[in-house]
């Protein structure tokens, strides 16, 4: 049952473009549809999970198109979920979560590719080793309108630098502020939010990325049909993305920059626009595509950044939604350093209004989640 806390939170589905443009989730939240991670569990897979990795990826991509088949059986009726899961084989998830165990005994996870062994317990650039830290969980009532309430789990760390701005240093700063939870504890704790009324587990942080390898074991101890949603800077590595594709069911990325000056300066992170415009590409186009892009507008960064990420949305992923945020404040850094007084403001009324005309102009749909 649904915890009613904002108004919006129910008339945006009156919004026939909003129910178009995330159909699947909204079948979902309604019950008519299963969440992506609960039809990996039923795809079974054709090799012994202690193979060579490139064995696994190999039968990763071939389960892959057996999920989408499978998926879309399901979403028309054609068949019977409750059939499919009374059998017993490993599935498409173990399979995702033996390879995922892989990665991290030399990471790769993001695209920092540090190479730590965490397996091990060694620590990656994200400061973690094996275990994962949750800060804080809740019913988030802050999101997107077609979000709350959201079930948050707050993971510490970041693979960013993380951004001279960063509103949450508490958290993505300081890897230790938090507790170790372990995959059977993350399940217990979604299957919770889920009965206090969330509408979806959003992984975020910090960053989720380097909290990967529980967040999928999680899934294999989850039983409550609720919404995977990846609430994260898309700075993970192209196999990390893939390991994501078949078992999230709404992206919630950011894309602050265009420019990778200005990311190298602000967040503190290499090669932004390169892998994180490629990941966005990834969920929408075999992830789903349902997803809310959030723009965070920052003063000064019209020009650069604004208007040029605008239009690249409008060209290569046009179905998503955006948030265009106005929520930028100077904090962390940026207040008491020379170096980034450019930005030791809010963005202006004009240039909210320049980026919020930009996005008309360019038919993107904004205003139901801004």
């Amino acid at each position: 049952m649904w915890r009613i806390v904002r108004p919006d939170s129910v008339e945006v589905w009156n919004d026939k473009l909003v129910r178009s443009r995330l159909s699947r989730y909204y079948g979902i939240l309604k019950e008519v549809f299963l969440p992506k991670f609960k039809i990996a569990k039923m795809i079974p897979v054709h090799v012994r999970l202690n193979s060579p990795e490139e064995e696994l990826w190999k039968e990763h991509q071939r389960a892959s198109e057996a999920f989408n088949r499978m998926m879309s059986d399901l979403d028309q009726g054609k068949a019977n979920p409750k059939e499919i899961e009374a059998q017993s084989f490993a599935t498409y998830l173990d399979l995702k979560i033996e390879i995922v165990k892989r990665i991290i005994e030399n990471c790769h996870l993001c695209e920092r590719r540090c190479g730590a062994n965490r397996l091990e317990g060694e620590k990656g650039y994200c400061k973690l080793g094996r275990e994962s830290l949750v800060s804080t969980f809740f019913l988030h009532t802050g999101e997107e309108s077609v979000l709350v309430p959201s079930g948050t789990i707050f993971f510490t760390s970041c693979n960013f630098g993380p951004c001279v701005f960063c509103q949450n240093f508490d958290i993505s700063g300081d890897p230790d502020n938090g507790q170790a939870v372990t995959a059977v504890q993350l399940a217990k704790i979604a299957s919770d939010l889920k009965r206090e009324g969330a509408r979806n587990v959003n992984w975020v942080g910090g960053s989720p990325t380097p909290s990967l390898h529980n967040i999928l074991e999680s899934m294999k101890y989850l039983g409550a049909n609720i919404c995977q949603l990846w609430n994260s800077n898309f700075y993970m590595s192209n196999q990390s993305t893939e390991l994501l594709l078949d078992v999230i069911d709404f992206w919630l990325p950011d894309m602050k920059w265009r420019d990778n000056k200005c990311a190298s300066k602000y967040s503190r992170v290499p090669n932004y626009w390169d892998v994180v415009s490629r990941n966005h590409r990834a969920a929408y186009d075999r992830g789903g595509g349902e997803m809310i892009v959030r723009h965070l507008v920052m003063p000064g960064h019209i020009k650069c950044c604004t208007k040029p990420i605008l239009e690249w949305i409008s060209k290569y992923i046009p179905r998503a939604l955006v948030n265009i945020m106005g929520q930028y404040r100077p904090t962390h850094l940026v207040p008491t350093s020379r170096e980034y007084a450019e930005i030791n403001r809010r963005p202006s009324h004009d240039e909210m209004e320049e980026a919020r005309t930009y996005a008309d102009e360019l038919g993107l749909l904004w205003k139901p989640v801004s």
